[in-house]
């Protein structure tokens, strides 16, 4: 009997010490936090007509929400993977976005599985990491596994991220992201077609353009003269008031992080695609993505960068947008 108390005992402690092993896992939610406080890489903003709110997400697989912009609640988890599949239990999720579509929230994000490895290239390993969707019938979360869905969207060979979605003038949905330099040393930004309910992708990605087209990226090379940087980062699309199909992305010139826009000369993300001269963020922002707040105003929420002691410190942060003529101009930092 003693025994028997003892093993129940030590079951007891062991659940226990599981639980708060488990609760020290969770964020720490804060309360009334502006947002210049909140360090966030890769922000996405979604105004959500429904709920009267906004939440912003991004890299980390958290969530924030706020009703004004002004202060936030958070960091939430709201991410659930199913921890059997690709991503292992414990992947790390990277520029997540939220969209509405067909009545579902979905999330799009970047997961990597650390403990396994699809390539080397130049002695470097390459990490597992893919785009995939999870869903929601509420913004807040959580976010599941798409009923049904594909165990895999994208090549399990191939390293991708910063999935967004465009629903283009055919009437598909698409998943545009970048399959990552790393492994094909000129970055690209390529489209798939997903499914009419997003749970999986249909056919093969297709280029629309590399890193090299860029005019305005540069890196400089172990020897020769500098070159076009080789990073594709954030993509995201926008039409203009003449109807004119944009793409904001995000790259380098030299060690500052920079972000450009193209454009589609058909209209559709097809292309051919025409590279803008200059970048459009003052140095050191990038990752952008536009929405309209719950008044209507046009915003582009993107992150500062800087590097610290060899650690990145990104706040995000908001500016005025118009697209009302023929291309992207954008205004000055937005307060709200």
């Amino acid at each position: 009997m003693k025994v028997t108390i003892r093993l129940i005992l030590c079951s007891l402690m062991l659940l226990a010490t599981a639980a708060q092993a488990q609760q020290a896992k969770k964020p720490v939610i804060r309360q009334n936090v502006p947002l210049d406080s909140i360090r966030l890489s890769d922000p996405f903003i979604l105004a959500d007509s429904k709920t009267k709110q906004y939440y912003m997400t991004g890299t980390g697989g958290l969530l924030w929400k706020s009703p004004d912009m002004k202060r936030w609640s958070g960091p939430y988890s709201v991410a659930q993977p199913d921890p059997a599949s690709w991503m292992g239990p414990k992947p790390m999720i990277w520029a997540a976005e939220i969209h509405p579509y067909q009545g579902q929230y979905y999330y799009f994000a970047t997961f990597t599985n650390q403990a396994v490895k699809i390539d080397t290239v130049q002695g470097t390993p390459i990490e597992r990491r893919a785009c995939h969707v999870l869903v929601s019938n509420q913004p807040g979360g959580p976010y599941v596994p798409v009923p049904g869905g594909d165990a895999t969207y994208l090549p399990a060979n191939k390293p991708t991220l910063d999935a967004t979605l465009w629903v283009d003038k055919d009437k598909k949905p698409y998943m545009v992201y970048c399959h990552e330099w790393l492994q094909n040393q000129n970055g690209t930004i390529e489209k798939i077609q997903l499914k009419p309910d997003l749970s999986g992708t249909v056919g093969e990605g297709k280029v629309l353009f590399r890193a090299s087209d860029s005019p305005w990226s540069r890196e400089n090379p172990r020897s020769g003269p500098a070159r076009p940087n080789k990073v594709t980062d954030g993509p995201y699309l926008f039409r203009t008031g003449t109807g004119r199909l944009g793409m904001i992305w995000t790259s380098w010139i030299y060690d500052v992080y920079t972000q450009g826009v193209a454009y589609s000369t058909s209209g559709t993300l097809g292309g051919p695609w025409v590279q803008e001269k200059d970048p459009i963020t003052p140095p050191n922002y990038g990752h952008g993505m536009l929405f309209r707040t719950l008044d209507g105003k046009l915003l582009m929420t993107a992150h500062s960068h800087q590097d610290i002691n060899g650690r990145y410190h990104r706040v995000p942060h908001l500016f005025a947008v118009d697209v009302s003529g023929n291309k992207l101009v954008l205004g000055k930092p937005y307060q709200p």
